[in-house]
């Protein structure tokens, strides 16, 4: 049966919770179907709230030398050893929020650099030392999140979202998987109607609302699905695979 493609020319993918499954690996069935859509020409956009490091061995085993989005959108990628654009995330600003997350004792913490992860386990004194590219908070007990968040969105000038309902991830503002959607896609020379965002997170919202099909993961958190085009099946499901062939790829 021969398989056509459909006008949509870029698909973003976010990993975990999306493209990965809850043992954080690329199923069979899933790589299988996006290996089809790159043979068939559709640009494969990892685009991930992942710092290059963890992601890489994903973009790997796909076999993908398209773009790449990291971090939420601090990093494009134009080619796994081709960095595009870096939006870094201000040394006071990570400094403030490591201060923040000492009054949570019970909370973890990381931030991305552009050397690596530090985290509650491993940080360092002199925060101006790095570059930095996102700060992130996690923990189960719902109100010191709330609490955490309620005090970060009276500050200026930072994008707040998450990857799981018990975190949250902090970028430059203006810094998101939409606008580096939309940066790629100009990279490219595709328009937005051309590009498919599929995810399951508050970090994938905005490029679900933005392309021209925002695609929610059968797990997604309930915003995500309400505002997506469509749902799909959940991680554990190849809801992947299935937004391939009944959106991207038409037998």
């Amino acid at each position: 049966m021969d398989v056509f493609l459909a006008h949509y020319r870029l698909l973003a993918l976010d990993l975990d919770g999306t493209t990965l499954n809850d043992r954080s690996e690329i199923s069979d069935t899933t790589a299988e179907w996006i290996g089809k859509a790159a043979e068939a020409g559709v640009t494969v956009c990892v685009s991930t709230g992942r710092g290059k490091q963890g992601a890489m061995p994903y973009v790997e085993q796909l076999g993908l030398t398209s773009p790449m989005i990291f971090v939420n959108g601090g990093e494009i990628w134009r080619s796994p050893d081709e960095l595009h654009r870096r939006i870094a995330l201000d040394a006071e600003i990570v400094a403030r929020l490591h201060r923040l997350a000492a009054g949570y004792p019970d909370v973890w913490f990381w931030a991305y650099s552009t050397e690596g992860i530090y985290n509650k386990e491993k940080w360092l004194d002199d925060c101006a030392a790095l570059e930095w590219l996102k700060f992130g908070y996690y923990t189960e007990d719902a109100k010191q999140l709330a609490e955490i968040l309620s005090e970060i969105r009276t500050w200026d000038g930072l994008e707040l979202s998450n990857s799981s309902p018990f975190n949250i991830e902090i970028n430059p503002q203006g810094v998101s998987k939409a606008t580096a959607i939309a940066e790629v896609c100009r990279m490219l020379g595709y328009s937005m109607s051309e590009a498919v965002a599929v995810g399951d997170s508050l970090n994938d919202l905005e490029a679900i609302k933005a392309v021209g099909l925002g695609v929610a993961m059968g797990n997604a958190q309930e915003e995500v699905k309400a505002a997506a085009d469509a749902v799909t099946g959940t991680n554990l499901e190849d809801g992947v695979a299935q937004v391939i062939q009944n959106y991207v790829l038409k037998a």
